[in-house]
């Protein structure tokens, strides 16, 4: 595959020429099918290593951004990724030599980032694990009450107590990658052992879930949620020196920063390229999916309600996006509430995509990983709204890939606006042409 990080620099006498060349190149459907799974087959699992250390609601697979990373970068570039969400980047470009620099809204970038890119070089030790759990099962000196005023509604009394008494003995210590293990574990159980459904993104309190916990509370329970803790604490300290034993001689850094706005936020560095899944158009409620795991971990209701306020549906445009794709579904959408809810994606997806790659260095490459959802029954292609968005302003399309989905997870308890998913997903690679 050719390798489209040129040492020419393109003048801004071409630009010109250049958008009328893009902008045809837009409407040609030029699309690649792939399968990245294929492209990528080095890696077999997408939660291989530290990929799976934490749950989180729609990851970028590895394989897309190995690729990506292989294909437009080289050693020591820095990569930028304005929606790291659960850090995919970030493990994969300090697994390959790169740097990165990560922005989420989601606080949990903070507690998971340590874990997935732990930058050690000696292996994690089994007894020290051991021994702090141990002391947290017989430990209940300290109790900690999460910040969170309906948090007895999500609970059964004793099992709230015991989570209590746990997180009570972890916030109590000296923090260090050992209480970090412990707390992915925590937060597992935490949900787990909830009223919601565990296995869906968002909180969902359902009348299965309250008589599975009913169930569960007349059998050992807590040696039951014992037995995860220990189980998911020594995977992940596993999986943490795998990851050790493959990166002892990288000396990269991966600079992450959660709980920021990546429209606003000044970016420290110049990058090479940029590596990114901007949320979905009828997915972006991270933060609410996440809010039972950071009120476990500390944050307040205050801090929480705050960033929610700042995800795309509850948040207006500040500006109105124009491409020829855009205006065309617009016009189409008769809801006012369906309207804002457009204008709201691509106002703040434009505006954090542009904050970032006004960053890139000329010539660097942006590539932007999406799907085309569906928003009243209409199609909104995504990859070529931004595409024709872009090229209107100094970047070159260079291709768009197609990757046609094999298998998706759809939660049936909850109403789906897409009932069938998304058949494909798109990697559109931009070039920035401007000096």
């Amino acid at each position: 595959m050719k390798n489209y990080k040129h040492e020419e620099q393109i003048s801004l006498f071409d630009i010109e020429k250049t958008s009328n060349i893009l902008k045809e190149s837009v409407e040609c459907d030029e699309v690649d099918f792939v399968s990245f799974r294929e492209l990528v087959p080095e890696i077999t699992d997408t939660g291989y290593l530290t990929h799976a250390i934490v749950s989180y609601p729609a990851k970028f697979i590895p394989q897309v951004v190995r690729y990506a990373i292989n294909t437009y970068t080289k050693e020591d570039d820095w990569i930028i990724d304005p929606f790291a969400g659960s850090g995919t980047v970030g493990v994969e470009a300090y697994l390959c030599k790169r740097n990165a620099v990560l922005f989420d809204l989601n606080l949990l970038l903070n507690h998971i980032m340590p874990l997935k890119v732990y930058r050690g070089k000696e292996r994690l030790k089994i007894e020290s694990l051991g021994n702090l759990l141990d002391g947290m099962i017989e430990n209940n000196t300290h109790l900690f009450a999460p910040s969170w005023s309906n948090v007895n509604y999500w609970y059964a009394p004793e099992i709230l107590e015991l989570l209590s008494q746990y997180w009570g003995f972890i916030h109590n210590i000296e923090q260090d990658v050992y209480t970090g293990i412990i707390k992915s574990a925590l937060l597992k159980v935490s949900k787990r052992f909830s009223y919601t459904e565990h296995r869906t993104p968002k909180l969902a309190r359902s009348k299965r879930k309250l008589a599975a916990i009913e169930e569960l509370l007349k059998e050992n329970w807590k040696e039951k949620l014992i037995d995860v803790v220990y189980d998911h604490s020594f995977k992940t300290l596993s999986r943490i020196n795998d990851f050790v034993t493959l990166t002892k001689h990288h000396q990269n850094q991966v600079d992450f920063h959660g709980g920021v706005d990546s429209s606003y936020i000044d970016v420290p560095r110049e990058c090479d390229a940029l590596i990114t899944s901007p949320p979905y158009l009828q997915a972006q409620e991270y933060i609410r999916s996440t809010k039972m795991d950071l009120y476990w971990l500390g944050h307040t209701d205050e801090e929480i309600q705050a960033l929610s306020r700042l995800e795309i549906p509850y948040r207006k445009a500040d500006r109105m996006i124009h491409t020829k794709t855009l205006d065309n579904i617009r016009d189409k959408l008769t809801r006012p509430d369906l309207c804002n809810r457009l204008d709201s994606y691509f106002c703040h997806t434009i505006n954090a995509l542009e904050n970032t790659v006004n960053r890139l260095k000329p010539n660097a490459t942006a590539c932007i990983f999406v799907g085309n959802p569906r928003i009243d029954g209409i199609t909104v292609e995504l990859w070529r709204i931004l595409a024709e968005y872009f090229t209107e302003r100094g970047y070159q399309f260079e291709k768009v890939y197609e990757d046609r989905i094999k298998t998706r997870q759809l939660f049936g308890v909850r109403k789906n606006k897409n009932p069938d998913g998304m058949k494909s997903e798109y990697l559109l690679i931009l070039r920035k042409t401007t000096v």
